[in-house]
């Protein structure tokens, strides 16, 4: 790969992050066989998933977590394609944009695609987010998912209220002051566009931009709490500081709800502007291999690895948040969960709450609604 000096640049600090600077960075892949590097959510750079393979394969494994999926593809546009070896992202990004954009290489199918066997509907081999466009080559696994939309107390607001009204909660004038927003920027814009009575994965004319731009600017004005930190807004939940949140969902909840305040509840609108009339969005994690020319031969060790039924539970519940799997069809993966962790991930509920989401998928508009969003959050 051609680098100009800000690649450069972006690149060396990356490799120094990791320890993989100094004299020898050049020559730092020279031999990758004990070294694997992982861009990931959080949960797969956790010790309960990484040791053991570690001890495994006596490798160097390093993990670093990001909070944004277009942020971490933007690392490997910079430059970072030569540090990275596994990208952990939400499941439009490898076939619309990484594959496209020769960030990711192709898995080898006869490898990878049985696992597929043990996968919950519609998780299988048919699922097309795994896929490149014209379904011959396989760029990458899937394992945690999640209904993610909104969080509420449900000694406050119902679970029933709640679905009814979906995003319209936070559009009500007299709900001011009464809800937080947990700033998970591309997520809290996509549910402004639902509560717009958007969808937000089509294009959008200049009313619809409008639209967005006056429930961003009412949510940030009537929101009580700001933060990027789950914890603080599932404390400030639970201690009565507010009766809801968003951005939210299993993934956010679960701590709470595993503690034992299952009060606490991810909800999953009933209705609402998105294709089929369905009120919610669900991300599905796709894991792949990375482009790098010096790549680890262990990456697709790894992504077999937590294919295996006790890895399958500790990604699941890997310290911080808690998900269900797409694993959890095989027996022997489902078997690990004890009830209260059923109960933490909202099992009871979780085949309705898919009903009546859609995929996650990319805003054609997120650039001109990031500007708008960003004015609004700074002006709260």
């Amino acid at each position: 790969m051609q680098f100009d000096r800000r690649s450069l640049l972006r690149y060396t600090a990356a490799a120094g992050a990791l320890g993989l600077a100094g004299p020898m960075a050049g020559t730092a892949f020279a031999a990758r066989e004990k070294e694997l590097n992982i861009l990931c959510w959080e949960g797969y750079n956790s010790d309960e998933v990484l040791d053991p393979f570690r001890r495994k394969t006596s490798a160097s494994v390093k993990a670093e977590s990001g909070t944004s999926d277009p942020d971490m593809i933007n690392k490997l546009r910079a430059g970072e394609v030569n540090v990275w070896d596994v990208i952990n992202l939400n499941q439009p990004w490898a076939r619309d944009q990484m594959w496209p954009e020769g960030l990711i290489k192709p898995l080898p199918q006869e490898r990878f695609e049985p696992y597929f066997a043990n996968m919950m509907a519609p998780y299988g081999k048919e699922y097309p987010w795994c896929y490149s466009p014209d379904g011959k080559e396989l760029l990458g696994m899937v394992q945690r998912f999640g209904p993610f939309n909104f969080v509420v107390n449900t000694d406050k607001v119902s679970r029933a209220t709640a679905e009814d009204e979906g995003f319209n909660l936070f559009n009500e004038a007299s709900n001011a002051g009464r809800y937080g927003i947990l700033t998970y920027d591309n997520w809290n814009i996509y549910h402004m566009c639902i509560g717009a009575g958007l969808d937000p994965f089509v294009k959008h004319s200049e009313a619809e931009i409008a639209a967005f731009e006056k429930v961003a600017r009412a949510w940030f004005k009537g929101a009580k709490l700001l933060t990027d930190d789950l914890v603080a807004m599932n404390l400030a939940l639970i201690n009565g500081e507010i009766d809801f949140y968003l951005t939210g969902g299993t993934y956010t909840a679960s701590p709470a709800r595993l503690d034992g305040a299952t009060n606490i509840r991810g909800i999953t609108p009933k209705k609402g502007p998105l294709a089929g009339g369905k009120g919610g969005i669900t991300w599905v994690e796709i894991t792949s291999v990375v482009n790098n020319p010096n790549g680890s031969p262990l990456a697709l060790d790894f992504l077999e690895y937590v294919q295996d039924p006790e890895v399958c539970h500790a990604v699941a519940f890997a310290e911080g948040t808690y998900n269900p799997v797409t694993q959890m069809a095989n027996p022997q993966v489902f078997e690990k969960f004890s009830s209260e962790e059923l109960d933490a991930i909202q099992w009871d509920s979780l085949e309705e709450e898919l009903s009546n989401t859609v995929d996650y998928q990319i805003n054609p508009d997120y650039d001109v609604m990031d500007k708008i969003y960003n004015a609004a959050k700074r002006e709260a």
